[in-house]
């Protein structure tokens, strides 16, 4: 282990001062034996020198697996103190058993993560801190920004999605002095958590997808979403720049939030850049100046989301050569625009689901030519509220007047889009399955191959709660 990683991310003072805690319990004789290289909030990934933060939900305490914390390795513990209080006995006698590890006594654990965190984004005042947020694509489009900053600097950024009001503040205590660049996607479930989480990080540089319908149940309304999504501009007072579509709904909205310059994106926005020709599921070629460049991701929408990081770095001075590099280095991720080739052609969009990426997605497969069957398996869109029975509803439309041989319909919102498309009557054979429990996903399976023959394309949609990727794995095992 080298010596940057051995030497604790933060101080016990700066631990104390940022999070207003109370050091309660541990036996340490000097600054120097309070240490952590790493945070957490899951026990099982705890390890040595760890930082473990309990978090208490709707349904668990997490300081119920204190014990399980310490037995990996963690060496300083947060402890609500109201829990400290009421069962004082048990960490009592937990610290006499591990006199060394530190406990320290917070009025919220999530609230002392996100301080904790801020103080430690503190110390890299030098780091070019770039936010992203939007209702779909932001971790596609913050995967190629990483990609494209990557050409020439040391770049951090969060793994997967880990976004949140936990996945935020945990993914930037992965910064270290070496990183020149980080670059973290927002995402939020409720009312002012981008602004939570925006002055974690303070960015300075700031890219929006778009303003779509995702989490409107959560929110109410677009408008709310709007308000909310622009905190990620909460920070760039007067030095930085944001980088908005041009041609969202909201636009004018979120060049009235930013104190500072902004840059408006989208095809035809920037004549030096030009997609010049979709290659079906093999991607994209666009232009950057006299460069070319492959998207690896298929989709025109995934050309809007290029354009959105592209814009961003050129006004962070990179070249065309390094943004061409960059796109063409792009690695494809997990459950987002990903092509499989085996038996069938399986583009498997997974990992998230609303009426934005779901329209997209059915239209570009919709635009794929192939003499082959295309077949649509499509599972809840979650988080919609009110709007669920309409939007899913729009969905089976959509999905019908495609050139879908075969439509599978799985979970109980897509109920409506399943009515929808018997309904509209179209070419499609329906098939519908209400839960999407293991024996479910084993009745669509068994449908497909029934159904199927080599070389058919399909498109697996559906939210992140529905693990349609289960539909996947048992496809790709056919020979």
């Amino acid at each position: 282990m080298s010596g940057i990683e051995e030497k604790s991310l933060l101080s016990l003072s700066d631990v104390l001062e940022s999070t207003g805690g109370i050091h309660v319990l541990g036996v340490i004789d000097s600054e120097d034996d309070f240490s952590f290289t790493s945070v957490q909030t899951d026990s099982r990934l705890v390890t040595e020198k760890t930082l473990f933060v309990p978090l208490i939900g709707e349904k668990q305490d997490g300081h119920k697996y204190v014990p399980q914390a310490i037995e990996k390795g963690a060496s300083v513990i947060f402890i609500r103190l109201k829990n400290f209080e009421e069962n004082a006995s048990f960490f009592t006698d937990l610290s006499q058993k591990n006199p060394k590890i530190v406990f320290i006594a917070v009025e919220n654990t999530l609230t002392a993560l996100q301080k904790a965190a801020t103080r430690y984004v503190e110390k890299f005042p030098d780091l070019i801190k770039i936010g992203i947020t939007g209702s779909s694509g932001k971790t596609t489009t913050k995967e190629i920004c990483a990609s494209i900053f990557s050409q020439r600097y040391s770049v951090i950024s969060n793994k997967g999605n880990l976004n949140s009001e936990t996945g935020l503040p945990l993914s930037v205590f992965m910064i270290r002095k070496e990183h020149k660049v980080g670059i973290f996607e927002m995402g939020m479930n409720r009312k002012d958590e981008i602004k939570e989480i925006a002055s974690v990080l303070k960015p300075r540089f700031a890219i929006v997808t778009n303003i779509g319908t995702a989490h409107v149940g959560l929110l109410g309304s677009r408008e709310n979403i709007a308000q909310e999504k622009s905190h990620v501009f909460d920070w760039i007072n007067g030095f930085g720049t944001a980088v908005i579509p041009f041609d969202d709904d909201f636009t004018d909205y979120m060049k009235e939030q930013v104190d500072g310059k902004v840059v408006l994106y989208g095809d035809g926005k920037d004549e030096s850049v030009s997609f010049v020709r979709d290659e079906g599921f093999d991607g994209s070629v666009i232009r950057i100046g006299n460069e070319e460049a492959r998207l690896s991701l298929p989709g025109v929408y995934n050309y809007k989301n290029a354009l959105g990081a592209i814009a961003l770095a050129k006004v962070l001075g990179l070249t065309d050569k390094e943004i061409a590099s960059g796109i063409n280095g792009l690695k494809s991720m997990f459950g987002r625009s990903q092509v499989l080739h085996g038996k069938y052609t399986i583009l498997q969009d997974c990992y998230n689901a609303n009426p934005d990426s779901m329209e997209k997605a059915i239209e570009f497969v919709s635009s794929v030519k192939t003499d082959c069957k295309k077949i649509f398996v499509l599972g809840d869109m979650l988080e919609l509220g009110e709007s669920s029975f309409k939007d899913h509803s729009h969905c089976g439309e959509l999905a019908s007047n495609s050139d879908a041989a075969v439509l599978i319909f799985i979970g109980k919102e897509m109920k409506a889009a399943y009515e929808k498309a018997k309904e509209c009557n179209g070419k499609s054979s329906l098939f519908y399955v209400e839960q999407y429990d293991d024996k479910a996903i084993e009745e669509v399976s068994d449908y497909i191959r029934k159904i199927s023959s080599a070389g058919d394309v399909i498109l697996v949609k559906g939210s992140r709660g529905m693990a349609l990727e289960r539909v996947v794995k048992t496809l790709e095992e056919e020979k």
